[in-house]
């Protein structure tokens, strides 16, 4: 079969994501890369996790940390990692409106959660929690933005499938991309629930 070729309910592999070598590849190096990232993340923990007393000129975490604004921002993305989930349980089914339709709940999810941490730091900055107020300051936004990043570029990444895709159905080609995605914005959301248990709840605490 073409990789490009339209795939039915008659020719539906049971794992279409990997039913070539191709796609056994992306998935190969997929986990390398998450391994990279997984390394890059603890280094950055580690180092939050030294500087976090190093206040300098700036504000302690239990004086400006909001809880239930990041709470909410944690259910968000959170949620969007089960929107994920059905948009692949729809992929596996081979019933594309409907996984577009989920992935697009994803993105917006996605978005939601990137414009309250945007409303967060602004107001960080406001109480003298900035970039160079000390290493305390260095080392939050370093981490909070390097995931905020990450999860700025699955945006543009699920975004970009979805446009380029329109039309088109699931295809041995376009199946492992959609797949991996999903994979990655696990990875994000994990990646999450780390930094809310470790920077936010232990700097609340004090």
């Amino acid at each position: 079969m073409d990789v490009g070729e339209r795939l039915t309910d008659q020719n539906f592999p049971e794992s279409p994501e990997k039913a070539t070598l191709e796609g056994k590849n992306k998935f190969l190096g997929f986990w390398l890369f998450l391994g990279g990232e997984t390394v890059l993340f603890a280094t950055l923990f580690g180092t939050y996790l030294g500087l976090r007393n190093s206040f300098g000129k700036g504000p302690e975490a239990s004086e400006i940390f909001q809880l239930p604004m990041v709470f909410a921002a944690t259910i968000i993305l959170l949620t969007s990692s089960l929107t994920s989930v059905y948009a692949v349980l729809a992929l596996k089914e081979n019933r594309v409106k409907q996984m577009r339709r989920w992935f697009f709940i994803t993105l917006l999810l996605g978005l939601g959660f990137l414009g309250l941490e945007i409303y967060e730091f602004l107001h960080y900055v406001h109480e003298g929690h900035t970039f160079t107020s000390g290493a305390f300051g260095s080392a939050f936004y370093t981490l909070v933005g390097f995931h905020g990043g990450h999860v700025l570029f699955g945006c543009l990444w699920i975004t970009a499938l979805l446009v380029r895709n329109s039309g088109r159905g699931l295809t041995l080609y376009n199946t492992p991309k959609y797949y991996l995605f999903a994979l990655y914005w696990h990875f994000v959301d994990v990646v999450w629930v780390f930094i809310f248990t470790v920077v936010y709840l232990m700097g609340k605490v004090g």
